[in-house]
């Protein structure tokens, strides 16, 4: 933004130190003439001679001519010292606000590791340099994010793109190819890259956090959310076990089905081969709701549970499934999370699988 040029803040304050040093000079001196002067006449008294042995006595008009050019003197000294003192105390006082400008340039040049790490005491200046610092680490770390998830989505991207052409070069050198298995192929690919376009679209609404609240109750969600995956339960032979109470809070309706249905289709898909068991349980504390989501499964070990909400990891089994996903389930359950100011917990179970906790603030009693 331009603007144009102006008085710095350092000359402003030592016009200020300056200006109320002098105005204290000028009421100081004012106070001596009121209430010292006024006591002596304004002219010469005749007294008796043997009243007093010697001396002059003072009279208002002489003590005045003595008194106008050293109280003049001293305001000229009184204002030399304030614009000289109050120079050098702005600048001490406003180096502090000079670094930080210079780290807020370098910043904006790109420069997102640079850190102010203002040294002393805690005060105004420092706890702005703290709160700067906290601000580029935070921005460092989700330009840092953003660049990663956009070479992985560009790289999953050209996946699908690649095996669509390729395919389409096989059928253009191969009239007598059955269209019926390339149409196929190309569905299911396809299909894939119109996943992981849905999934990005999604992870970049919830990060933006552009999405009204409203009451929602995590317990009805969890119900729609089995109801809908039940046919791939009951196809990968897995039983549902579900338990809970009303849980309310305030958030967007589709964000946190899509956390939801998020969590119980992972909890299918990695899962025993046979007679897997998904737990669905909701619960409601004193300030926050609690959704929790378990299964059987192989052993995980907590390195690797830490590692399941990166965007676009995958484990071998998703692989190799017909529910390969596109690698950002839990990475959108952990967007959503964190766009509702809740945590996410992955905790392996010693059995094997996993449990997933999310817990979001409560709903205030009557919100709607």
């Amino acid at each position: 933004m331009d603007r144009r040029p102006g008085v710095s803040v350092r000359l402003k304050l030592t016009l200020s130190y300056a200006g109320f040093l002098m105005i204290a000079g000028v009421l100081l001196l004012g106070a001596v003439w009121v209430f010292l002067l006024r006591y002596v006449p304004d002219r010469a008294m005749l007294k008796n001679p043997d009243d007093r042995p010697d001396g002059v006595f003072p009279i208002r008009s002489v003590l005045l001519d003595v008194f106008a050019p050293r109280a003049a003197a001293v305001l000229v000294f009184l204002l030399f010292f304030g614009l000289l003192g109050g120079w050098i105390l702005a600048g001490r006082m406003l180096a502090p606000l000079t670094r930080i400008t210079d780290a807020t340039r370098t910043a904006t040049k790109g420069s997102l590791s640079h850190r102010i790490r203002l040294p002393g005491r805690k005060d105004e200046f420092r706890e702005l340099a703290d709160a700067f610092d906290a601000m580029l680490a935070r921005l460092e770390a989700h330009v840092a994010e953003q660049q990663r998830f956009a070479a992985n989505a560009s790289h999953e991207l050209r996946t699908p793109l690649a095996v669509s052409k390729a395919l389409l070069d096989v059928a253009r050198a191969d009239p007598d190819q059955d269209p019926g298995e390339v149409i196929d192929r190309l569905h299911a690919v396809n299909t894939r890259a119109i996943d992981l376009t849905e999934a990005l679209l999604l992870l970049s609404h919830a990060d933006q956090r552009s999405f009204t609240r409203e009451h929602v109750d995590l317990s009805l969600l969890a119900e729609e959310a089995i109801e809908t995956l039940l046919p791939l339960a009951e196809k990968r032979g897995v039983t549902f076990e579900t338990s809970g109470d009303i849980t309310p809070t305030l958030g967007s309706h589709a964000l946190l089905l899509q956390l939801t249905t998020n969590l119980v289709h992972n909890a299918i898909v990695h899962n025993l081969p046979e007679q897997g068991t998904v737990w669905v349980d909701t619960g409601a504390r004193p300030d926050t709701v609690v959704l929790t989501v378990e299964n059987t499964g192989e052993k995980l070990t907590p390195q690797q549970a830490s590692t399941l909400t990166e965007r676009f990891q995958r484990g071998t089994e998703r692989v190799h499934t017909d529910h390969a996903g596109v690698g950002l389930g839990l990475a959108i359950v952990k967007t959503i999370t964190h766009a509702h100011d809740g945590t996410l917990t992955l905790t392996p179970r010693p059995d094997g699988g996993i449990r997933i906790t999310v817990e979001l603030p409560a709903a205030a009693s009557g919100a709607g």
